[in-house]
Protein backbone atom coordinates (compact mmCIF):
# COMPACT_ATOMS: atom_id res chain seq x y z
CA UNK A 1 0.00 0.00 0.00
CA UNK A 2 2.60 2.06 1.02
CA UNK A 3 4.48 1.85 -2.61
CA UNK A 4 1.25 1.80 -4.46
CA UNK A 5 0.99 5.60 -2.24
CA UNK A 6 4.76 6.97 -3.53
CA UNK A 7 4.32 5.58 -7.01
CA UNK A 8 1.19 7.84 -7.32
CA UNK A 9 2.30 10.78 -5.59
CA UNK A 10 5.74 11.07 -7.70
CA UNK A 11 3.34 10.53 -10.60
CA UNK A 12 1.28 13.41 -9.69
CA UNK A 13 4.28 15.92 -9.08
CA UNK A 14 5.80 14.62 -12.49
CA UNK A 15 2.82 15.89 -14.52
CA UNK A 16 1.93 18.30 -12.35
CA UNK A 17 5.06 20.17 -12.76
CA UNK A 18 5.64 19.25 -16.63
CA UNK A 19 2.35 20.51 -17.32
CA UNK A 20 2.65 23.92 -15.30
CA UNK A 21 6.05 24.75 -16.60
CA UNK A 22 4.91 24.47 -20.05
CA UNK A 23 1.80 26.67 -19.91
CA UNK A 24 3.98 29.57 -18.84
CA UNK A 25 6.58 29.47 -21.68
CA UNK A 26 4.13 29.99 -24.65
CA UNK A 27 4.11 33.97 -24.86
CA UNK A 28 2.93 34.94 -28.42
CA UNK A 29 4.92 37.71 -30.23
CA UNK A 30 3.28 39.99 -32.96
CA UNK A 31 4.66 40.49 -36.30
CA UNK A 32 3.64 44.35 -35.75
CA UNK A 33 1.12 46.71 -33.82
CA UNK A 34 -1.75 46.00 -36.29
CA UNK A 35 -1.45 42.35 -35.56
CA UNK A 36 -1.53 43.53 -31.25
CA UNK A 37 -3.80 45.78 -31.41
CA UNK A 38 -6.50 43.13 -32.63
CA UNK A 39 -6.09 41.82 -29.72
CA UNK A 40 -4.83 44.30 -26.98
CA UNK A 41 -6.05 47.72 -28.17
CA UNK A 42 -4.20 49.81 -25.67
CA UNK A 43 -1.15 47.85 -26.49
CA UNK A 44 0.88 46.13 -23.86
CA UNK A 45 2.64 47.95 -20.59
CA UNK A 46 5.32 46.12 -18.83
CA UNK A 47 4.11 47.83 -15.30
CA UNK A 48 0.68 49.30 -14.17
CA UNK A 49 3.06 52.19 -12.67
CA UNK A 50 4.25 52.95 -16.17
CA UNK A 51 3.50 56.76 -17.91
CA UNK A 52 2.77 56.85 -21.50
CA UNK A 53 5.24 59.54 -23.32
CA UNK A 54 3.42 59.36 -26.58
CA UNK A 55 0.42 62.11 -25.60
CA UNK A 56 -2.71 61.09 -25.17
CA UNK A 57 -4.62 57.76 -25.79
CA UNK A 58 -7.93 55.91 -26.43
CA UNK A 59 -7.31 52.95 -24.60
CA UNK A 60 -5.93 51.87 -21.35
CA UNK A 61 -3.02 48.86 -21.37
CA UNK A 62 -2.91 45.65 -21.01
CA UNK A 63 -0.52 44.97 -18.54
CA UNK A 64 1.74 41.69 -19.14
CA UNK A 65 5.26 41.70 -17.98
CA UNK A 66 6.30 38.58 -20.17
CA UNK A 67 3.87 39.77 -22.90
CA UNK A 68 5.95 42.73 -22.94
CA UNK A 69 9.07 41.49 -22.97
CA UNK A 70 8.29 39.04 -25.97
CA UNK A 71 7.05 42.29 -27.81
CA UNK A 72 9.90 44.67 -26.92
CA UNK A 73 10.53 45.75 -30.26
CA UNK A 74 7.23 47.17 -31.05
CA UNK A 75 7.91 50.01 -27.93
CA UNK A 76 9.19 53.06 -30.19
CA UNK A 77 9.04 55.64 -27.35
CA UNK A 78 10.63 53.18 -24.69
CA UNK A 79 8.35 54.07 -22.34
CA UNK A 80 7.47 50.40 -21.43
CA UNK A 81 4.53 50.61 -23.50
CA UNK A 82 4.28 49.08 -26.48
CA UNK A 83 1.97 49.32 -29.29
CA UNK A 84 -0.51 52.18 -27.53
CA UNK A 85 -3.11 53.58 -29.08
Amino acid sequence: MKKLFVTLLSLGLVLGFSFGSTAEAKVKTYPNCKALNKDYKGGIARTSKVKNKGGKTKYKPYVSKALYDANKSRDRDHDFIACER
